[in-house]
């Protein structure tokens, strides 16, 4: 399987060996090829997204991220005379993918083929069946192949939840860059956060005052099915590729691309909202409801003032732009953790 990667992994290895680049792979991909459903998030990561996220989104225009997508593909679609050519990078399953044509289908935008690039051969597969129990055999299509060595023209370069896993960012970002040439357009929705996931000090000492007041109950790693009376801020990237490269991706977007949108949220309520933790809480339950809202409120003032900065982006990019539409005074640069900062 690893046969054609060989050449860029021998230009890797200056960064890393071969050998544990081999074994970071093979984990990922046993890490995903069981799973159908990778984004099962805990009922309370859908209170606060819709109490606080989706709020977010629709200022801008976008009602969640695959709606994003969805219309920013349309509205490359409607600056062409002819169909469009869209790449989403590690695709997987094509979950997201096939809602977004679904989304184009329903508002009846034609002429896009997105092609789903992804190195797991069970993930395309399964990525097919469904584009074809959908319908959608002639939109969505799996292409197999590793982001990191892709190189390649289109109109539409998506990224969704997949910069994170990546290790060489430069060599991508270029060949983005490339790609989509003086008229095309960069589209992601990514983690920002430092590497491995872990909290930045600034963030993980709010996160353990939190910890401090939080009942033993709700201290349950179900991940790594392990009690943690004290938050353990692990790293997840020592066996595979999981936010290997993350506080990397905006410094490195920043100098390469012109930001059109820029849309920017979240650190220390990631925590308490993912699927680690997520699960011990309790939309239904009032008090549950409160707390989350208070860690929301803390977090939200710990980016406004500077204190730490967002782990999580949406971003519309080109070459080069003007202006860009943010958030408040929450601009890429504002946002953006200088890994060098103690």
């Amino acid at each position: 399987m690893l046969q054609s990667l060989r050449p860029w992994l021998t230009r890797l290895r200056s960064r890393w060996r071969s050998d544990d680049y081999d074994a970071r792979l093979a984990a990922e991909i046993a890490t995903f090829e069981g799973q159908v459903n990778v984004h099962n998030l805990p009922p309370m990561f859908h209170y606060w997204s819709n109490r606080y996220l989706r709020p977010l989104f629709e200022a801008f225009g976008y009602s969640h991220p695959e709606d994003f997508f969805a219309r920013e593909i349309a509205r490359a679609r409607a600056m062409r005379d002819r169909p469009i050519r869209v790449v989403s990078l590690g695709a997987g399953n094509g979950d997201s993918e096939l809602r977004i044509a679904a989304l184009l289908r329903e508002r009846g935008v034609a002429g896009v083929r997105i092609e789903c690039l992804d190195i797991n051969p069970a993930m395309l597969a399964r990525c097919e069946a469904d584009a074809g129990a959908q319908g959608l055999s002639d939109v969505v299509l799996p292409l197999r192949g590793d982001f990191n060595a892709w190189r390649e023209r289109a109109d539409v370069v998506m990224a969704n939840q997949s910069l994170h896993h990546v290790v060489e960012l430069e060599h991508l970002f270029d060949a983005i860059y490339d790609g989509i040439g003086d008229e095309g357009v960069f589209l992601t929705c990514d983690m920002i956060g430092r590497n491995g996931h872990q909290r930045w000090p600034e963030a993980l000492a709010a996160v353990q005052e939190i910890w401090a007041t939080l009942p033993e109950r709700y201290r349950y790693n179900l991940q790594l099915q392990r009690l943690e009376r004290e938050f353990l801020d692990w790293d997840c990237s020592v066996a595979g590729f999981e936010g290997i490269r993350a506080q990397d991706i905006l410094p490195l977007l920043m100098q390469r691309f012109g930001f059109e949108t820029f849309i920017a949220w979240g650190n220390i309520i990631d925590v308490f909202v993912d699927r680690s933790f997520g699960h011990h809480f309790n939309p239904d339950d009032e008090s549950d409801r409160a707390r989350i809202d208070a860690i929301h409120a803390r977090d939200e003032r710990g980016i406004d003032s500077g204190e730490w900065q967002p782990t999580h982006l949406t971003a519309v990019m080109r070459r080069r732009t003007a202006n860009t539409r943010q958030h408040r005074h929450w601009s890429p640069s504002f946002c953006c953790r200088d890994p060098q900062r103690h």
